[in-house]
């Protein structure tokens, strides 16, 4: 969970779904976007089919005008089904998760899947899945086989999740994303962590401090 020190205040957000969605896309392109306050390197760790093993690991952050430092570390999950144990340990006390969906028709029951897996593990882990800052990303959504946007939008209509689509190969949705995902994580935790009180930090402050647009 939210990890407080002296005067820093540092948010786990984890990017979660089936394999080669385009989870550690999303933080290539993140990386390139965005211009925060202190932007640190992208990590990653692959294996030999070049997909991503254990994590991606993108450390941002930003002062709010009491001084505080505000932090933000990503993180990916492997998408395949044999490390589930690494996407329990990288899900641990995550603040905040994207769910990378792969628009492509024949992946929805790998979506669907990968889906399930996340709530169980989230449960596994210890966290509280139905208050859990969530944004649903559906990716790859140019490709000739993607199932179109009016059809999704109608199954996960009635879903409480803001719904992002995007490109991230080329950008596009990337920042929606994460703009959505610091949207919902603010307004989860601003109460309790006192941003706006003891911090100086609105909802819109936040977001833009997150996104190096302060």
């Amino acid at each position: 969970m939210t990890e407080r020190q002296d005067n820093s205040l540092t948010f786990k957000l984890v990017y979660y779904g089936p394999a080669q969605s385009g989870k550690t896309t999303n933080l290539l392109r993140l990386h390139d976007l965005l211009s925060p306050e202190l932007k640190g390197e992208i990590m990653t760790m692959e294996t030999k089919d070049d997909r991503t093993l254990f994590f991606d690991l993108l450390p941002l952050g930003f002062r709010a005008p009491s001084g505080l430092l505000i932090k933000f570390r990503l993180f990916t999950v492997p998408g395949q089904v044999a490390h589930d144990g690494t996407r329990k340990a990288v899900l641990s006390r995550a603040d905040g998760v994207v769910f990378v969906a792969d628009s492509d028709r024949s992946q929805e029951t790998n979506n669907a899947e990968s889906f399930k897996s996340m709530t169980e593990n989230c449960h596994r882990v210890g966290l509280d899945f139905e208050h859990l800052p969530l944004v649903v990303q559906f990716n790859k959504c140019d490709l000739p086989g993607a199932v179109p946007e009016a059809e999704i939008r109608q199954r996960w209509g009635a879903a409480p999740w803001p719904l992002v689509f995007a490109v991230a190969l080329d950008g596009r949705g990337v920042e929606d994303t994460f703009r959505a995902l610091l949207a919902t994580l603010y307004r989860r935790h601003a109460d309790d962590l006192g941003l706006a009180a003891e911090h100086g930090l609105d909802e819109a402050a936040f977001i833009a401090g997150g996104l190096g647009r302060a």
